[in-house]
């Protein structure tokens, strides 16, 4: 783990130094959740998306994001989870970009003393224009789930797809929609997890947006003892620089 964090905050502080544009974003607000917790949480999340130049001039992005939220009652948590994201994009031609990401996910009250993955692939813009964008992903990763009940480790390999589609309804307001799955190779019809996650941005000052989001995750085969399907109900407030 202290590599991993080595490694990690290497990588950003390059990515600081070299990036030619940076987005930062800070979110805040509610969480409810439903399904193997029934909580109220707070949340907060940071977002940032740095741009250089890369192979062949075409644009390099480097995405991070890391999130948060817990909730407690007369001093018992009921619900806490983390999750850390970080991806490498690189375009290539004519919409099309090579993509490298890693993953990690800590939320005992799903039974994940930690979930990991490392993955890579090929993502392709569909299409762009004035209002609207669609555009999809197709990688393989690698998986390793570390449960926090006595249950073996569960390592496999998957094949992943994301599909996001967003549509800025008009100044102040725009429509996002996610969806994404993925399969274990060596149980395709069985070992499969899928998400949903729509909403709403609302631009309420030059750096300020409000954010209402719905997420459905489905997993087909959930640790020992636990339901198939979470939901989460989002508000936060962000403030962007």
């Amino acid at each position: 783990m202290k590599i991993s964090i080595s490694i990690l905050t290497s990588i950003l502080l390059s990515t600081s130094a070299m990036a030619e544009e940076m987005k930062q974003n800070i979110n805040l607000g509610l969480v409810s959740t439903t399904g193997n917790t029934e909580t109220l949480n707070l949340n907060g999340k940071y977002d940032l998306t740095s741009t250089t130049t890369g192979l062949n001039n075409q644009d390099l992005n480097i995405l991070f994001d890391a999130s948060a939220f817990m909730t407690e009652n007369n001093n018992v948590k009921d619900n806490e989870e983390y999750k850390v994201n970080l991806g490498i994009e690189q375009l290539i031609y004519n919409g099309w970009l090579g993509y490298a990401s890693a993953g990690w996910l800590r939320n005992q009250f799903l039974n994940f003393d930690s979930k990991i993955g490392i993955g890579a692939g090929i993502g392709k813009e569909l299409y762009k224009d004035e209002q609207q964008t669609l555009s999809m992903k197709l990688g393989v990763a690698y998986n390793i789930e570390k449960y926090s009940n006595a249950q073996a480790d569960h390592k496999f390999t998957s094949v992943n797809e994301y599909i996001e589609y967003n549509n800025q309804l008009n100044k102040v307001s725009k429509f996002f929609l996610q969806i994404g799955a993925s399969q274990n190779v060596k149980d395709f019809s069985n070992d499969y997890e899928a998400f949903a996650n729509l909403g709403f941005n609302f631009a309420v000052a030059e750096n300020l947006t409000v954010t209402l989001a719905e997420e459905i995750r489905y997993d087909n085969l959930p640790a020992l003892g636990f339901k198939k399907t979470d939901s989460k109900t989002i508000a936060t407030v962000g403030y962007h620089f």
